[in-house]
């Protein structure tokens, strides 16, 4: 009997998610870097490039392109939201205290900055769940600096690999294309 409602359970869950796969990113909550909670609905109507970030990373210099393309755009409507992980290879060990010093400290990082959190895995949070699942974008996480591309409606429409940067040519496009009235 009990492995019947288990079952039942993991149907019904899983039922759960992809009925959500389309709904808007607004709804998920975090907490910022200074432990303030907060919802992606803070940014409704903004292009949103989400990424999963590490200090002790070969991808960490990745910082610097990702302030100059926030700074860049951030008037025409970007946000980048940088979500620190620790899930590859102990490479954001760091407090949340340590990981905002770094940044602001070493590439004087001005986006937002979310807490840490788990973007693989059973501890994996309900953002990245809803992103690796998401039609066209998703599949696991497979190292730091992956890129979700977020449109103004909410709803995931390009994924960036952690080689791909965020100055390239093919996110600079995409971003240009998502910024479009």
């Amino acid at each position: 009997m009990r492995k019947i409602y288990l079952m039942l359970m993991l149907l019904f869950l899983s039922g759960l998610a992809v009925a959500d796969a389309g709904a808007p990113v607004y709804n998920f909550k975090l907490s910022t870097i200074d432990g303030d909670p907060t919802t992606l609905g803070a940014y409704k109507g903004k292009v949103l490039l989400v990424v999963n970030v590490a200090s002790a990373c070969g991808f960490t210099p990745q910082y610097t392109a990702l302030e100059a393309v926030y700074e860049k755009y951030k008037d025409k409507g970007l946000v980048i939201v940088g979500v620190p992980a620790n899930n590859f290879a102990n490479q954001e060990s760091g407090t949340n205290a340590t990981i905002k010093e770094f940044c602001s400290a070493k590439f004087h990082v001005k986006f937002p900055m979310m807490a840490k959190v788990s973007v693989k895995g059973d501890d994996k949070t309900p953002l990245y769940q809803y992103l690796t699942a998401a039609p066209n974008v998703g599949g696991e996480i497979k190292w730091n600096f992956t890129k979700f591309l977020i449109a103004r409606n909410g709803q995931p429409i390009a994924r960036f690999e952690p080689a791909v940067t965020p100055d390239s040519p093919q996110v600079i496009s995409a971003i240009e294309s998502a910024l479009k009235p």
